[in-house]
């Protein structure tokens, strides 16, 4: 039984070879083609994008089905797509708000906004996480934590005091309307 897991035939791992170098170098001329925002993590669509291409792409080279060419046919059709969606979303901000995500602000300063936190269904320990890794060292360093449309989480912080919050920055974010408001 062993045999058959560890077991291949010389003409089945030249044919992975090749496949994998075949679709390898369609998936870089695709991105050639249609641009680097392919494997952007700007929005949900571009997240679905990343795993998609990844999935047919482990798929085309190790199974024979689908075949190598309509491998690199469906891939080319979610390139194709991505790029369908990114003119769509740039000229409309209606099919934009439509498809993406909001940004969500989970702390004002040193304050932990705990019904967006519930809502975003992260906890605390994630955002100190964050915070660590953003090299924050004290809760007077910040000033925002936002939870993005992408699931990342981005940490504004200065040990300025003077530091204020540029408004147009987060014209966008739910919650940012707390920016205003004075920390108790």
């Amino acid at each position: 039984m062993i045999e058959k897991w560890l077991a291949a035939e010389w003409s089945s791992i030249a044919l992975v070879g090749l496949s994998s170098l075949v679709c390898y170098a369609a998936i870089l001329l695709y991105t050639r083609i249609v641009g680097l925002r392919s494997f952007s993590k700007l929005s949900a669509a571009d997240f679905a994008m990343t795993i998609a291409v990844g999935s047919l792409f482990a798929s085309t080279i190790s199974a024979p089905s689908p075949t190598l060419v309509l491998g690199i046919v469906a891939i080319g059709c979610l390139y194709a797509m991505q790029w369908g969606v990114a003119v769509a979303r740039r000229q409309s901000k209606m099919f934009g708000k439509a498809l993406d995500n909001q940004p969500l602000l989970l702390m004002r300063g040193p304050v932990f906004l705990d019904d967006n936190l519930k809502q975003a269904n992260v906890t605390r320990e994630d955002v100190y996480g964050k915070l660590r890794a953003a090299n924050v060292f004290s809760y007077d360093q910040i000033l925002a934590v936002v939870f993005e449309t992408t699931g990342d989480i981005s940490v504004i912080h200065s040990s300025d005091d003077a530091a204020k919050l540029d408004p147009d920055f987060f014209h966008d974010v739910i919650g940012a309307e707390h920016l205003s408001e004075p920390i108790r």
